[in-house]
């Protein structure tokens, strides 16, 4: 009894789409968790390379030393550093175009630093619809295995005589294989999600205020050679 109701007896006989839904999500499960990995790594190295980046940017660094800096590994920045980058190249370029006011300069700063911003924020959050759609589907699709397969069991005990819990248990057992899958796939993917739109969400609340905070230095200083 104990080998015939084990997961790859009932699997095997197991009717062909419930051996489908079985599979299917199997395979989100297994893409979900290579996104948490993924994404787990690319947050982590998000995280720290805006501490690292903050680090040197309120530490005193003149400005445009500090933007050459950046410029000298413009393909591998990322986060506040790229922001940081648009920003100072753009304010640069208005900078030395004459007739342009203060308030001009710095308002074509802050609008690059923006859309960097957005692409940021665009990368952090791949693969997060991709976890919110495994994430809330994989129970119904479970469910749907679970209906297929009661449903088989009750027309096989239509067809006798007397029915005995023997006969009924594996396929009950194949049908709620389906629904416990659905929330092994579920349940990860709902809690990776979670996790990574909070930290998302700290990072762009960090992105932003390093932005307004260099738009400010920014205007100050147009300010202040202005005078």
């Amino acid at each position: 009894m104990h080998a015939d109701m084990s997961f790859l007896s009932l699997f095997i006989q197991a009717s062909w789409l419930v051996k489908f839904v079985l599979i299917l999500l199997l395979g989100m499960s297994v893409y979900s968790w290579t996104l948490i990995f993924s994404r787990t790594k690319n947050l982590k190295a998000s995280q720290k390379a805006l501490k690292i980046f903050e680090e040197r940017f309120w530490s005193g660094h003149d400005l445009s030393r500090l933007y050459k800096e950046s410029a000298a590994r413009s393909e591998k920045i990322t986060g506040g550093e790229k922001i940081f980058h648009g920003g100072f190249k753009e304010f640069s370029r208005l900078h030395r175009m004459p007739g342009r006011s203060v308030d001009s300069t710095t308002e074509g700063a802050h609008r690059i630093m923006r859309v960097t911003l957005s692409r940021e924020i665009d990368e952090l959050e791949t693969g997060l619809p991709v976890l919110a759609t495994i994430g809330s589907i994989s129970p119904y699709i479970g469910l749907f295995g679970t209906v297929w397969g009661i449903m088989n069991s009750f027309i096989a005990l239509g067809q006798v005589q007397q029915a005995t819990l023997a006969m009924v248990a594996p396929g009950i057992a194949e049908a709620l294989i389906a629904t416990a899958m659905g929330l092994f796939a579920a349940i990860p993917a709902v809690m990776a999600y979670n996790r990574f739109s909070t930290q998302v969400g700290k990072l762009e609340t960090a992105y932003i205020n390093l932005m307004e905070e260099f738009t400010s230095i920014l205007h100050r200083q147009s300010m202040t050679e202005s005078d």
